[in-house]
């Protein structure tokens, strides 16, 4: 689909070779590398390379963010330079290796779960993509008048985004440290399950100028994502359709994050000093 410009990919998921395939084959496609640390199955040996990371009875990391966060909590308090940070790392390395060695030129990195928003795990991502030549990573955080905008989220979920917003200076001033490009926000991070065309018109017509990256997961139902325990199995073929809302928004200009670092200097240029 045209409006589709970047995407990111998993690189131990059932489809992830055929996905690499289709993004060799798609040259408009910007793509990046879409790194798991939560929900799903490492690169490295969960026994002799991340056993803090990962389990080594099961060989996979934790299956919730909030499990997740509950046992990194003890490495974080415990020192500055943890273990754990030092295999985040490692294994965000391999993951973005495997990608390029299949000749993928990444341009961008983002997180499973977006768990890149907290700066124990932000700061050795970066590290990692950083060494690869990557320079860009997705801004994870939703701006209010985009939350504002989104209809029929949960309270829940409004709440829980309400307080995640307190991690975003620490965001901003990190991602600019390292020299990394982003966005100003995202957009549908809110609608994530409930994604439908009427909040698409919604977001765009209240968006100011600037650069926003519209989070979306379009897709067809089969047999193989029915057995997938994710709220998006019902919403893909939504989304999928949904995206059409986008052809004929007046100024809106579609880019991918190849493009990102030229567009930011450019508007950065232009911005008057304060």
């Amino acid at each position: 689909m045209g409006v589709v410009t970047s995407a990111t990919l998993m690189t131990q998921a059932a489809a992830t070779d055929e996905a690499i395939e289709m993004a060799l084959k798609t040259h408009s496609l910007g793509v990046g590398c879409h790194v798991v640390l939560l929900d799903g199955k490492p690169v490295l040996s969960p026994c002799h390379d991340i056993p803090n990371l990962a389990d080594p009875i099961t060989g996979r990391f934790r299956p919730s963010l909030v499990g997740f966060l509950r046992a990194m909590h003890r490495h974080w308090s415990l020192m500055a330079l943890s273990p754990l940070d030092r295999e985040i790392e490692a294994e965000a390395a391999a993951q973005i290796a495997l990608l390029q060695a299949r000749g993928l030129r990444l341009t961008h990195i983002d997180t499973h779960k977006h768990t890149h928003m907290f700066p124990a795990v932000l700061r050795p991502v970066l590290r990692a993509a950083r060494a690869a030549g990557i320079r860009a990573v997705r801004n994870p955080f939703e701006p209010a008048w985009g939350r504002r905008a989104t209809a029929h989220a949960s309270l829940h979920r409004r709440l829980a985004l309400s307080v995640l917003q307190r991690l975003q200076p620490a965001f901003r001033r990190i991602v600019a440290e390292q020299g990394f490009t982003t966005t100003d926000g995202c957009l549908g991070v809110l609608a994530t399950g409930t994604l439908d065309a009427p909040t698409i018109r919604s977001l765009a017509r209240n968006a100011p100028p600037g650069i926003w990256e519209l989070v979306t997961h379009p897709g067809y139902n089969d047999s193989d994502l029915e057995q997938v325990h994710t709220r998006l199995r019902t919403s893909r073929e939504t989304e999928r359709q949904a995206l059409a809302a986008l052809e004929n928004v007046e100024g809106l200009e579609l880019i991918g994050f190849a493009q990102l670092a030229e567009i930011r200097a450019a508007i950065d240029a232009q911005s008057p000093i304060k």
